[in-house]
């Protein structure tokens, strides 16, 4: 007897587009949001609880107005709600060009084709500009995410240390020499 176990994997499409800072603040609220759940368990919980949505409106707006080429596209569902939203920044680095800086997600759009779709623009973005490689540093802790940029064709380069509301965790750079491999086609 062969039995066959098939698993639908459900692919929501959403509008990407770069973000305005009209967004800014719905960018805020996902980025503390995803901390809390990407990161419960991972830092300090009073770290966690610390975030603030006013705080996080101030780290992208300064983000988007000091750093090297910073851009952000967003994901906005049906209803007109910000989803997630990946970041990028030009980088002096010797081995690749540009950083993906975060890539952020609501729970409830984990695991359905969001974040490749993000990553997708960040990558388009990049290859437009003429920026060929780009790295990604990740939580050595968060599983979920280093799967992520495994299966999305990154390899590991390089470890740092980082610190957290007093606590010090391992973070790993993943890099894609050529992000033309990360660029999905247009439906």
């Amino acid at each position: 007897i062969i039995i066959y176990h098939c698993v639908l994997l459900e692919v929501i499409s959403l509008e990407i587009k770069k973000a305005s800072e009209e967004d800014i603040k719905a960018v805020a609220r996902v980025y503390v949001d995803g901390w809390r759940t990407t990161y419960h368990g991972l830092v300090p919980d009073d770290y966690l609880d610390r975030l603030s949505y006013k705080e996080a409106e101030q780290r992208w707006l300064h983000f988007s107005n000091n750093e090297n080429e910073p851009f952000i596209y967003i994901a906005i569902n049906d209803a007109g709600k910000i989803m997630g939203f990946a970041s990028g920044k030009s980088i002096d680095d010797e081995n690749f060009d540009g950083e993906l800086y975060s890539l952020y997600l609501l729970q409830e759009c984990r695991g359905l084709g969001v974040g490749r779709q993000l990553v997708s623009a960040i990558a388009k973005h990049f290859k437009e500009k003429g920026i060929a490689s780009m790295m990604v540093w990740v939580m050595e802790q968060n599983k979920s995410g280093l799967g992520f940029y495994e299966r999305m064709g990154g390899k590991e380069y390089l470890r740092r240390k980082s610190g957290f509301g007093g606590m010090v965790v391992d973070d790993v750079a993943y890099g894609w020499k050529d992000v033309s491999v990360l660029c999905m086609e247009e439906e």
